[in-house]
């Protein structure tokens, strides 16, 4: 069993739903932290999912507030992300939202 920390990162740059992080065939994956940070000097919000193998889509956080100017820690306990799942964070308004997920690949 071997050990990887990563981390994903994304500015997002879109309304869109962006996916940060895709575990790997034959890997379990422990995010420990998701950080969101708002940059542009406006309160804004976040949506998270997890898309699961089947791809039916769960929500974990369903417009989350991001005060103007702060940092957000999301997370209260580690996330398990099982193989081929898919996390996803959509933005409510472009060019304002950094994320940085730190994860923990188990293979």
């Amino acid at each position: 069993m071997a050990n990887t920390y990563v981390n994903a990162k994304k500015d997002l740059t879109s309304t869109a739903a962006t996916t940060l992080y895709t575990c790997a065939t034959a890997t379990t994956a422990i995010v420990k932290s998701i950080i969101v940070s708002e940059d542009s000097g406006n309160a804004d919000t976040i949506t998270v999912t997890i898309t699961d193998s089947d791809s039916a889509v769960f929500s974990l956080f369903k417009v989350k507030a991001v005060g103007a100017n702060t940092t957000v820690e999301l997370l209260t306990a580690p996330l398990v992300v099982q193989e081929s799942e898919v996390l996803k964070v959509t933005a409510a308004t472009a060019d304002r939202l950094h994320v940085v997920a730190s994860i923990l690949e188990v293979t």
